[in-house]
């Protein structure tokens, strides 16, 4: 914990990247752990398929009952991971987010430049028209198919399915990130899902931090690895150094 503070006081230009670990303290549940996502098996097809851009369209009520039992959680709020990482930017040290995560929450704790890979369920759109929706009126159709309020054609979240692209302009936001950063900070990922992952080898810099329960392909290559809960790691490196003081 010492060794993280003093990376992180040294650091002018930190990047964090992370995954669904980041947000399992927040009661959201990741997706290759024991009761993870991907291990849902009361639903007639995997999980990975009905998160897919075909699936969307050809199964739309079948997507949404799925979408709305298991990957929308309204209810959950910023942990430890979340306000540290906020204050590190506020403070100057962390120039930006660089997250796979969709749940909006870093913004919740007051981050600003946060780079969505993966888009957010707090971004919806009329597939018909390009009309936005925001998160509380897709709720107000949980067991229907949502429609748009102008046009009626259904509506869309603003999340990167299987078998989308991800949003050319947040890659080359997060690129020039990890090129510039002088400290990455790793935590909450696998590392295993690409093309997300592949933007590490972008890294400019020569620290890397690595906070995550399981080993990842990156380990080796890390100046310093912690494993356990992320929230509490990055509070407490935050807190002895200042930022926070609870």
């Amino acid at each position: 914990m010492t060794e993280l503070a003093a990376l992180l006081q040294r650091a002018r230009r930190a990047v964090f990247f992370g995954g669904a670990g980041v947000s399992t303290e927040s009661n959201i549940p990741d997706f290759r752990s024991e009761d993870g996502l991907y291990q849902e098996r009361r639903c007639p097809w995997p999980p990975e398929e009905m998160l897919s851009h075909d699936f969307f369209f050809a199964h739309t009520r079948e997507f949404y009952a799925f979408y709305f039992a298991r990957m929308i959680y309204p209810q959950a709020r910023p942990n430890g991971a979340h306000r540290a990482l906020a204050a590190l930017e506020q403070a100057g040290i962390l120039r930006a987010v660089v997250t796979q995560n969709i749940d909006g929450l870093h913004q919740a704790a007051g981050s600003r430049n946060v780079l969505e890979l993966h888009g957010s369920v707090h971004r919806n759109f009329c597939v018909e028209c390009g009309a936005p929706a925001s998160l509380a009126e897709m709720m107000k159709w949980q067991g229907h198919v949502p429609r748009c309020s102008k046009c009626g054609g259904l509506l869309k979240p603003d999340v990167v399915l299987y078998g989308e692209p991800l949003d050319q302009q947040v890659v080359e936001k997060a690129v020039q990130a990890l090129r510039a950063a002088d400290l990455l900070i790793v935590g909450g990922t696998s590392l295993a899902v690409y093309p997300a992952a592949g933007l590490l080898q972008y890294f400019g810099g020569d620290r890397i931090v690595l906070l995550n329960r399981d080993a990842t392909p990156y380990d080796s290559r890390a100046d310093l690895v912690l494993r356990g809960p992320i929230g509490q790691t990055l509070h407490a490196a935050v807190r002895e150094i200042g930022l926070v003081k609870e």
